[in-house]
């Protein structure tokens, strides 16, 4: 999921080009969303839907208020996600999955609420279709290149494959590293192929290592690239690390289907900006304003502005122990 702030800069980027806005609605860009529908509310069944008031919009996406789901979360909508293997495939092109998804009503009216969702693939999909190019390439030319990011991609070449490290999964029970196929619905059992050229998604998928995505996570701290090459303007990126979203959905949580009630929620000091969470509560690190989001191999990072801190976390471990987290965020700070 460390994917999704990459693809949400490269919307921002479009926006300040004029190329995209904020109010534009997805069926602009994706017709086949024309006849989207939303659930009726309790709905028990897929049957039970009724017309939208508005179509979802460009911000709505970046924001995860657009009315979509995820296939590991608890509603009816992720669950048929998960039925029609929406994502799944390593075959599968970014076009495909979204023209399957369009075929699918929303779980609730656009801008009623926070779900996490697969609204970045969505947006992803629209950026190819802006662009007129393929989401690898968009990267490589705004992103990679320009950060000089020389190991971040969707396909790995030989040299790289060799760095790759094998994943797993933390059995909680048991206090061990078992191999991730534990549940079909769990994320780590979603298509990541190594070779393939024309796999590309928005919110899953790249490959890269901790060197690389410090440089951009280090980017986000001014919107320049370390030679001084403009990636997004200041502006911009203060509008992108403010909370975008109304406080009384707050806090957001997210839940895999199969847990009933969180022990924690780790985002309980968070709002959500365009692409980011963000610290907007006082706390013992006087730090509002640190933003980052992880990864569901409990990759992690964050970028804290007016102390000029980025750090990244990177591990290969699916549902790993948070307090891994924990600890690499507090020894930063207990060491300013």
């Amino acid at each position: 999921s460390m994917t999704k702030p990459i693809i949400s800069i490269v919307a921002l980027q479009l926006i300040e080009e004029k190329k995209i806005n904020f109010e534009d609605s997805i069926n602009l860009f994706l017709p086949n969303f024309n006849n989207l529908r939303v659930l009726n509310e309790n709905a028990k069944t897929l049957k039970e839907t009724k017309t939208l008031k508005r179509q979802p919009n460009i911000r709505d996406l970046l924001l995860h208020t657009a009315g979509f789901s995820y296939n590991f979360l608890g509603d009816i909508i992720g669950k048929e996600y998960h039925n029609i293997g929406l994502f799944y495939s390593e075959k599968t092109t970014l076009e495909q999955e979204i023209n399957t998804l369009a075929t699918l009503p929303l779980l609730y009216e656009p801008g009623k609420m926070w779900v996490y969702s697969i609204s970045i693939d969505i947006l992803a999909r629209i950026i190819e279709i802006v662009e007129k190019n393929s989401l690898q390439k968009i990267l490589e030319k705004r992103i990679f290149k320009p950060l000089e990011m020389n190991n971040t991609s969707f396909s790995l070449n030989h040299n790289q494959e060799s760095m790759l490290m094998t994943s797993y999964h933390y059995d909680n029970l048991n206090k061990k590293l078992v191999f991730p196929n534990v549940n079909a619905r769990y994320i780590s059992n979603y298509g990541y192929p190594v070779h393939s050229k024309t796999f590309a998604r928005g919110g899953i998928g790249l490959y890269s290592t901790a060197d690389d995505y410090l440089i951009f996570a280090n980017m986000l701290q001014t919107g320049l690239s370390k030679k001084g090459y403009q990636i997004l303007s200041y502006d911009m990126l203060i509008k992108a690390i403010q909370n975008n979203i109304p406080l009384n959905y707050l806090p957001f949580q997210i839940k895999n289907f199969d847990i009933e009630e969180l022990e924690e929620n780790v985002f309980e000091e968070y709002g959500w900006g365009y692409g980011f969470r963000v610290n907007i509560k006082k706390n013992k690190f006087n730090n509002m304003g640190e933003f980052g989001w992880g990864g569901a191999a409990s990759t992690y990072f964050f970028v804290d502005p007016k102390n000029s801190i980025s750090a990244v976390l990177m591990t290969q471990v699916f549902q790993g122990d948070i307090n891994l987290q924990k600890d690499f965020y507090n020894y930063i700070y207990s060491n300013i």
